[in-house]
């Protein structure tokens, strides 16, 4: 049996461990959008920016799998396990989450999940 200072201490740290994982969840939920940047072409690498409009290009990587779309005339890399989840077609219109990244002397926007896409009606 546990002692009564050590269930104290389980019974902090399980509502510490609750506490984050809230903060956590409510952060993906309700804070990306309050933080995310409009893209341009002005927005440094590394920042977390939101993109909206028409998929003009699917294309899939000769390997591993990946996606590269064109929205927008904006070049956004999906890596394989964010393609492999999604179903996306040309003049779908989409929002979607990235960080902003240099590639090969190219900028793109690089989707980290998924859920950071999403296909409007």
């Amino acid at each position: 049996m546990l002692e009564r200072q050590e269930r104290t201490a389980l019974a902090v740290l399980v509502c510490v461990v609750g506490i984050v994982l809230a903060a956590h969840l409510l952060f993906d939920a309700v804070a990306r959008p309050l933080v995310a940047t409009p893209y341009s072409e002005e927005v440094p690498d590394g920042v977390l920016v939101l993109l909206e409009g028409r998929v003009e290009e699917v294309k899939k990587t000769s390997t591993g799998g990946h996606r590269i779309l064109t929205v927008n005339g904006t070049t956004v890399f999906l890596p394989q396990n964010v393609a492999a989840a999604l179903e996306l077609g040309e003049n779908e219109s989409i929002t979607l989450y990235g960080v902003v990244q240099t590639y090969r002397g190219k900028r793109e926007v690089v989707v980290a999940s998924a859920a950071d896409i999403r296909v409007l009606e």
